[in-house]
């Protein structure tokens, strides 16, 4: 595994050779003290793993690493830093870094990320993922038709598809009896009148629709 790595803190970055290099099955191919230097060493050597710190001389850590996976999509890189903060942690995400360890965090734990990543694998430290964790959780968008069970979820999802009874039973396995129950069991749980209403909502939840498309819009509001 070639790796790359960047960081204006000599000592630090002589270190982190160091640790690397005595791994088995790393190589460390060139250094960096400034990200575009970073940039230069993974267009020319093509490493599989580019280890940034996001302090750095240059444009800055975060367009460092867009610039990175920008031309050279195919090397993974992870953030070994010491900022913790969350904004940081996803703004490298977003810009392309696969994996944030903290400097503090033990020898062990540099290399196991480096290895992951290489490997293509998201990493973070132990206290950085329970954070994302606890962030997504709160964050996450609450499902649609919450109020649904399963299979009335499933229905509506193949309404909204525009199948009819005959089809949806075809393609759930169940009998024609059981599809007409489960729609009007969505009717009654969604207060609305007929399956049109019902197929319209769920459209406008993002059911039914080809990945990549917008929900349909809300003509009542819209005019």
């Amino acid at each position: 595994m070639k790796v790359v790595i960047a960081d204006d803190h000599p000592v630090f970055l002589a270190g982190l050779q160091a640790l690397l290099q005595g791994t088995e099955g790393i190589e460390v191919v060139a250094q960096a003290a400034t990200g575009p230097e970073a940039v230069d060493a993974v267009a020319n050597l093509h490493p599989d793993v580019a280890v940034l710190d996001l302090n750095m001389p240059g444009p800055g850590g975060i367009a460092t690493i867009r610039e990175i996976a920008r031309r050279r999509p195919s090397t993974h890189m992870v953030v070994l830093t010491m900022y913790d903060d969350d904004a940081l942690v996803f703004d490298a995400v977003r810009a392309g870094a696969l994996g944030y360890v903290l400097k503090g965090a033990p020898p062990d734990e540099v290399i196991r990320a480096v290895q992951a990543v290489g490997r293509g694998e998201a990493v973070f430290g132990a206290g950085l993922a329970r954070r994302l964790s606890d962030w997504f959780s709160r964050t996450a968008p609450p499902s649609p038709f919450e109020q649904l069970t399963q299979r009335e979820r499933e229905v509506l999802e193949l309404l909204a598809r525009g199948l009819r009874n005959a089809a949806i039973a075809e393609r759930l396995g169940i009998s024609l009896k059981t599809v007409r129950n489960v729609v009007s069991s969505v009717l009654t749980k969604l207060q609305v009148p007929d399956r049109e209403t019902a197929t319209h909502r769920a459209r406008q939840a993002g059911l039914g629709r080809t990945p990549g498309t917008l929900p349909e819009p809300d003509r009542k509001r819209s005019g």
